[in-house]
């Protein structure tokens, strides 16, 4: 069993290689206190420098928030560059953002991350602009970054605004038409968007890489009960996710705010598959949706095998507690009682119709009745209508209607209300 501090740095490693580097070692250290010149002391750096020497390194990332004054000396004992966890995350998203609001958010966060660091950065800057006037008299070019980064960051955070403004329209638009919102939450690599794609057969890019889908995506899902649904595919969580990261994506992270019911999906073959989960709970907490309606997704049995655990087993393990229980004991976290657990594998699709059912049984919208319709063969248009948006149970025809039973939504009740057999 590892260590949380293992498990950290095994999952750097998987983060640098989504980053496209190629690992060629790796320190853990243990100390009472962080240096406060290189947070790691004389004697590890050292090691690492022998180290970087003997791989030809060309950087060296710590899972851990250096000081610019600690990121500054190492970099000059080490002579290559030093990142940390938030930087390596930062320039993940910087390379698979694709909207205008994602590549908004992700520069909005690099620089709030930037400006604070400063100090020594000297002309690595000069991509945020420059040239003649941008200084005034007696004013250092520190203080010229610093102003000129404060003036696009409230400029970044007005176009985030409007496109919030812009994203709460789409919304009101979307709830006009009573189709309620489920949100596929998990962390990353969970295999959210291979789950989205065989539930909605939409094309979202499905990727082993962490963070390989960061726009959110919404399509409509069509339930077992013939009512339809809107679910939407958001960026994946991590541990120790920057807080700047959060805040930048908080338009993006509304729309888990607003569902109706929140789709938590878990990699169960992953042997950190609990740790993932309460990650996932901390930053739903953080953004709002603590509270909102959850149903477990055990994604990935195909990885399982035979002798896999029940799927109530399998579920009270992953959450650490049995799905009535409001608190857990260890953590003082408050959870809800989960809306169901269900065990599924996007890639082969087992499972599915399964999740569905739970999904339709937990959404209390637009609720379903047996009714029995006596509609004119004329009207053939509201017969075929019918047939498309509720579950047909029996029917048949004389020479000029149709008698049809049906378990039909409250909406198309409404509707074909005229043709409706009322019992005597």
């Amino acid at each position: 069993m590892h260590s949380p501090a293992e498990d950290s740095l095994e999952e750097l490693s998987e983060l640098a290689v989504s980053a496209g580097a190629n690992v060629q070692g790796r320190l853990l250290q243990t100390r009472p206190a962080a240096d406060p010149a290189t947070l790691i002391g004389s004697g590890k750096v050292q090691e690492l420098e022998e180290l970087v020497a003997a791989s030809r390194a060309q950087s060296v990332i710590f899972d851990f928030d250096l000081s610019p004054t600690q990121q500054r000396n190492l970099e000059n004992k080490l002579d290559v560059k030093v990142l940390t966890r938030t930087q390596l995350i930062l320039d993940i998203f910087a390379g698979r953002a694709r909207t205008r609001e994602g590549r908004l958010q992700v520069e909005l966060a690099q620089l709030k991350y930037l400006l604070p660091r400063l100090t020594g950065q000297g002309g690595a800057l000069s991509r945020l602009g420059g040239g003649i006037g941008t200084r005034g008299p007696g004013e250092t070019k520190l203080e010229t970054d610093r102003r000129r980064i404060a003036r696009r960051i409230r400029k970044i955070e007005e176009d985030i605004e409007a496109v919030r403004t812009g994203r709460a329209l789409h919304r009101a638009q979307r709830e006009s038409v009573p189709l309620p919102l489920i949100a596929l939450a998990g962390y990353t690599n969970a295999g959210k968007s291979s789950l989205f794609n065989r539930l909605t057969g939409a094309e979202v890019l499905a990727d082993a890489r962490m963070f390989a889908t960061l726009d959110p995506t919404v399509r409509v899902l069509p339930l077992p009960s013939r009512r339809r649904a809107l679910l939407s595919d958001t960026v994946g969580f991590i541990r120790n996710l920057p807080t700047t990261l959060v805040k930048a994506f908080h338009a993006t992270l509304e729309e888990v705010t607003q569902a109706a019911l929140i789709l938590h999906v878990v990699d169960c073959s992953a042997g950190s598959a609990r740790e993932h989960a309460e990650h996932v709970m901390e930053v739903l907490r953080e953004i709002g949706a603590g509270e909102t309606p959850q149903l477990l997704v055990l994604n990935k049995a195909d990885r399982l095998g035979p002798d896999r655990e029940d799927v109530e087993v399998l579920a009270h393990r992953v959450m650490d507690r049995h799905p009535a229980v409001k608190e857990d004991v260890k953590s003082g976290h408050h959870y809800l009682p989960a809306a169901g657990s269900a065990m599924v594998s996007a890639l082969t699709g087992e499972g599915i119709e399964k999740l569905l059912s739970l999904v339709d049984g937990a959404l209390q919208f637009d609720t379903v009745k047996k009714e029995r319709f006596h509609i004119p063969l004329t009207a053939a248009a509201d017969i075929a209508m019918l047939h498309r948006q509720a579950r047909v149970i029996c029917e048949s025809y004389n020479d000029d209607a149709a008698e049809i039973e049906a378990e039909a939504p409250e909406s198309v009740r409404r509707k074909l209300a005229a043709y409706v057999v009322s019992e005597k």
